[in-house]
C-alpha cells in the first residue's frame, strides 16, 4: 500500500482509529510476570497489516505518546514515563521497531502470505531483542533470566497472533480494497 496515493484526511482518520484501538484495547491484559500477556502485538500486527509501514508506525507512536504523558493506555491501565522509561518499556519502544520491520518487509513483497508471516516474526524477533536487552540493562540480570521471563512465555502466543493478524489482515485489507479506501 502506498500511503501517498490515499488523501491526507483519509490517512489521519485510519491512523486515528487505529491508536484508538490500541489505546482501548491495549490496557487489558494478563499479569504472569515483568512482562504481562496483552493483545497489543496482534493489533499492531494488525496495524501494520491493514494501514502499510508508515501509517502502522505513526498509530504505534500516538498510542505510546499517550501512555507516555500519563494516559492508562498500556498493560493493566498503567501509563506515564515511568512506565515506558522502566525495565519492561523496551518492549513498549520495541513496538515501533516491530512496526517499522514487519512493514517494510510487508510492503516489498506486496503482501503475500507466507512473506508477510516471516515478516511479522521478523520484526517480533526485533521487539524481543530490543526489548531483552533494555530489560537486562535496567534490572542488572543476565541474558537466560531476561530470555526466561520475558520472551519464552510469550513464543507460542505471538506465534498464533501472527497466523490471526495474517487471516484477518488478509481479510481487512480485501475488503478495504473493494470498498476503494485502500489502494
Amino acid at each position: 500500500m502506498k500511503e501517498e496515493t490515499i488523501p491526507a484526511v483519509q490517512q489521519l482518520c485510519f491512523i486515528a482509529l487505529m491508536a484508538g484501538i490500541m489505546c482501548l484495547l491495549g490496557p487489558l491484559a494478563i499479569p504472569i510476570g515483568p512482562v504481562p500477556i496483552s493483545v497489543m502485538t496482534l493489533l499492531i500486527y494488525l496495524s501494520v497489516y491493514i494501514l502499510g509501514m508508515k501509517m502502522g508506525t505513526v498509530s504505534c507512536i500516538i498510542y505510546l505518546l499517550l501512555g507516555f504523558v500519563g494516559l492508562p493506555v498500556f498493560a493493566g491501565y498503567t501509563g506515564g514515563a515511568g512506565k515506558l522509561l522502566g525495565a519492561t518499556g523496551g518492549y513498549l519502544v520495541g513496538y515501533i521497531f516491530l512496526t517499522l520491520v514487519s512493514g517494510f518487509i510487508m510492503e516489498k513483497i506486496a503482501y503475500r502470505r507466507f512473506w508477510c508471516i516471516l515478516g511479522t516474526v521478523a520484526g517480533t524477533a526485533v521487539l524481543y531483542a530490543f526489548g531483552t536487552v533494555w530489560f537486562v540493562i535496567l534490572m542488572d540480570c543476565s541474558v537466560g533470566y531476561a530470555v526466561s521471563m520475558c520472551v519464552r512465555p510469550f513464543l507460542i502466543g505471538d506465534l498464533a497472533k501472527i497466523v490471526l493478524a495474517e487471516l484477518v489482515g488478509q481479510e481487512v485489507r480485501r475488503r478495504l480494497r473493494a470498498a476503494h479506501l485502500l489502494d
